[in-house]
């Protein structure tokens, strides 16, 4: 059957919140079947707990925001990506500030991280989110449109149109395809950086976003050109990078999905509305879990992060 995961050894590491700029240690525990992934505030006084639930997103202004009991962990997308993307189902991840660290800005050193704990399968059953009916969200009219939309699909993969009108930008493939069944997240999207425009840096830091941003943890843009040195790692850096975070977004819901996802314009926002969207329709989905003799959903024998026994 497909199996649960988590860790097999305790980590941690340091690093710089992206839009705190504020040093923060983490350190990630193996935790127990069925247990999920739960961020701790440990730094608090009782210690905080946010069990993965898409209903305790609150802030979604350039990143996916936990907040519960007047407490808040900012920027999980990029490691809710890398443990969806090695299907790590249980998980404690200890903070010590507000922030997940920014590292290189993509979710690179997450998996190299947890690649580093070890994996370790355990003995329940992984419990799956099937879509049985297509879910959709939009905002905006016309040129300001975007969506994102959940439907039937054996497997996951995801679609995804990004537009931002810059050179650098229109210069990359605007839109991709990325298939859990075909694809080794490690190696095709794990490695996409976050990014953002020079002209943006002063307003954002005077709302307290992108304090810790830098050439070293993303992409950064002029009006014309790309000013980091070694440039793109992926030819579509851009809209990968989006695929990236719609891929922690959407683990945000506690499970893993059994669905098509695509997108247009899509940000952390609007993939949290379809997230509760999908959970207000219960007709529009199901819990399940694989055995032997199930049909089971596309496995990725390139990272060889799922196994049936």
């Amino acid at each position: 059957m497909l199996k649960q995961r988590t860790i097999e050894h305790s980590v941690k590491t340091t690093g710089v919140g992206l839009h705190s700029g504020r040093k923060v240690e983490l350190s990630l525990h193996p935790a127990p079947p069925g247990h999920g992934i739960v961020f701790r505030r440990v730094d608090l006084q009782p210690v905080v707990e946010f069990p993965v639930d898409a209903a305790i997103v609150g802030d979604t202004r350039m990143a996916s925001t936990l907040v519960k009991d007047g407490a808040r962990i900012s920027t999980v997308e990029h490691l809710m990506s890398a443990c969806a993307g090695l299907c790590i189902d249980n998980l404690r991840v200890d903070l010590s500030a507000e922030e997940i660290p920014i590292m290189d800005g993509s979710a690179s050193s997450f998996v190299y991280l947890l690649q580093q704990a070890g994996m370790q399968e355990q003995s329940e059953a992984r419990r799956f989110i099937r879509v049985k009916r297509a879910v959709e969200v939009r905002q905006g009219q016309g040129a300001a449109e975007k969506w994102a939309r959940l439907e039937p699909f054996h497997g996951f993969k995801l679609d995804f149109f990004i537009e931002f009108n810059h050179p650098a930008v229109d210069g990359t493939a605007q839109r991709a395809e990325v298939d859990f069944g075909k694809i080794c997240y490690v190696q095709d999207v794990a490695r996409a950086r976050t990014f953002g425009f020079m002209q943006d840096v002063e307003t954002l830091r005077e709302i307290g976003l992108a304090r810790g941003g830098s050439l070293e943890n993303a992409i950064v843009m002029d009006e014309y050109r790309i000013l980091n040195s070694n440039g793109l790692r992926y030819e579509d850096e851009f809209v990968r990078h989006k695929i990236l975070d719609a891929i922690g977004d959407l683990y945000l819901v506690g499970h893993p999905l059994l669905a098509a996802y695509s997108a247009h314009k899509s940000g952390h926002g609007l993939n949290n509305l379809l997230l509760r969207e999908l959970l207000q329709q219960p007709d529009a989905w199901e819990y399940v879990t694989f055995d032997e003799s199930d049909d089971l959903p596309p496995l990725r024998q390139s990272d060889k992060a799922y196994s049936a026994d």
